[in-house]
């Protein structure tokens, strides 16, 4: 039989768990059990000895390293973190799941991409070890699961407030009546199968409810309370002395990991099979539609073209310019941990641009920056704050016929956008050819220099100071 303690480690017996282990002493220690386990797994494909966790932290780690591993590397091998999904681990990972909470909500707080990712790590995993069971088995945990976290047989939709309002699950996804919530057969039958014509009450219940709903629920509840745990966490740790120095290593080692993506992972190749790395924007690199947009819109249009149009090119070519090549959908944060790319590179560009519209776009619509946040995947707020991220989806850039369609004035297409179908296909496609040029040499070949460039522009690079004023044609002398 499973434990529970192995989809919500929040749970009473994982709690129980915890008070056995008693305290931080032998914590780093070498687990042989352990490192048993995971090696007599037969589905658990071992390249390297150093691939098998030895200890609670060592098994924290390939926690977040599995997560951020199956969401970024395109390579993603599964049968390497076999044993995540093993419950004969289950006294071990819970462990490890409270020194993630610890360590992150000590070093990070509430608020943090760490603590998103920790979140969501944790329902991804609920869901892959629940995928790993039979399905009378699945169903009995999450019935189960359900019970604990519901704490009652009667819960009215109020109940589900904070999971509202951090927008984990939305109460049209709930079925409810005269505001109590409805998750079981014969209780769903009782009120509604009269009210029901011409269709199989019992077929409707497995439609509107039935195993996907309770399951999301279950996740969903799971995931809030990690992230209660957290903030708890950091709450106490605000009136401690010192943290323990082991919760801190361990968040360092968490926030490697995280930085991984934007080095192995973040980027995919360019053309040639080059890699493509992030980097300053280069405006010798920017497609005639770009260019256009930012002398400013002189005409109709100022709206899409600043926020529909401008916003999601310029954050995606300076903070993932292979999102369509690499086919993963990510958040700001992933590329910019503390956004500050985002403040200092995106915004004021994008800023320029809608100044230097006619008239300027926020003299006479300033709740267009709170549009333009939402466009990143920050909500409908006035500031960036990591937590509203998620809140609304980060807008991948227009393609070319949606140009052509919503804003024909910017289409001023030259021979490389023939090729292409989206701005941003153009800008990897010019930014390599770009990277390739030589530097001015004694025969007399050149490139496009600093001392041509227009204002906003050093060195063919945007310079965000200055909000990106019309940049060079691309290959220009």
């Amino acid at each position: 039989m499973v434990s529970i303690s192995f989809l919500n480690p929040l749970s009473p017996e994982g709690k129980d768990i915890v008070r056995e282990l008693g305290s931080f002493d032998g914590i780093s220690q070498d687990i042989p059990e352990l490192r048993r386990l995971v090696t007599r797994n037969p589905s658990q494909e071992i390249v390297a000895d150093e691939e098998i966790p030895s200890n609670y932290l060592e098994l924290a780690l390939k926690r977040i390293e599995w997560y951020v591993k199956k969401k970024n590397d395109r390579e993603f091998n599964s049968r390497r973190y076999s044993f995540l999904s093993d419950q004969a681990i289950t006294k071990y990972d819970v462990i490890s799941f409270y020194l993630l909470c610890q360590s992150i909500g000590v070093k990070f707080g509430p608020n943090s991409r760490e603590t998103r990712v920790m979140v969501e790590a944790q329902g991804d995993l609920v869901q892959e070890r629940l995928g790993k069971l039979s399905l009378q088995e699945g169903r009995l945990m999450v019935d189960q699961s359900l019970q604990l976290l519901l704490k009652g047989d009667t819960v009215h939709w109020t109940f589900f407030q904070e999971l509202l309002s951090t927008r984990k699950i939305r109460l049209t996804e709930l079925v409810l009546d005269q505001g109590e919530l409805i998750l079981n057969q014969d209780d769903f039958i009782d009120r509604f199968g009269s009210r029901i014509k011409h269709r199989n009450p019992s077929s409707m219940y497995q439609l509107l409810i039935g195993d996907e709903l309770k399951e999301l629920l279950m996740v969903k509840m799971i995931m809030q309370e990690t992230e209660d745990y957290i903030k708890q966490v950091h709450e106490k740790a605000r009136i401690m002395v010192e943290p323990n120095p082991i919760l801190l290593e361990l968040a360092e080692e968490v926030a490697e990991i995280l930085a991984e993506p934007m080095q192995s992972y973040g980027y995919g190749s360019g053309r040639g099979g080059g890699p493509m790395k992030a980097g300053p924007l280069n405006s010798q690199a920017f497609p005639p539609c770009v260019k256009k947009a930012l002398e400013g819109i002189k005409s109709g249009g100022r709206n899409d073209a600043i926020v529909l149009f401008m916003t999601p090119f310029v954050s995606y070519a300076r903070l993932y310019p292979d999102v369509f090549r690499m086919n993963l959908s990510k958040r700001v944060s992933d590329q910019d941990p503390q956004l500050e790319i985002t403040q200092n590179e995106i915004l004021p560009l994008i800023y320029g641009a809608a100044q230097r519209c006619v008239p300027p776009l926020f003299e006479d619509q300033p709740q267009e920056k709170v549009n333009i946040n939402a466009k990143l995947g920050f909500g409908m707020h006035s500031e960036l704050k990591m937590e509203h991220e998620g809140e609304t989806t980060w807008y991948t850039p227009m393609s070319c016929e949606k140009i052509k369609l919503h804003l024909p004035h910017l289409c001023r297409p030259d021979e490389v956008c023939k090729k292409i179908g989206n701005p941003l296909s153009y800008y990897n496609r010019m930014l390599w050819e770009v990277r390739t040029l030589k530097p001015a040499d004694d025969s007399g070949s050149t490139t496009a220099s600093a001392e041509n460039s227009s204002e906003g522009v050093e060195e063919n690079k945007v310079s965000p100071g200055k909000g990106g004023t019309t940049p060079d044609k691309p290959g220009e002398a």
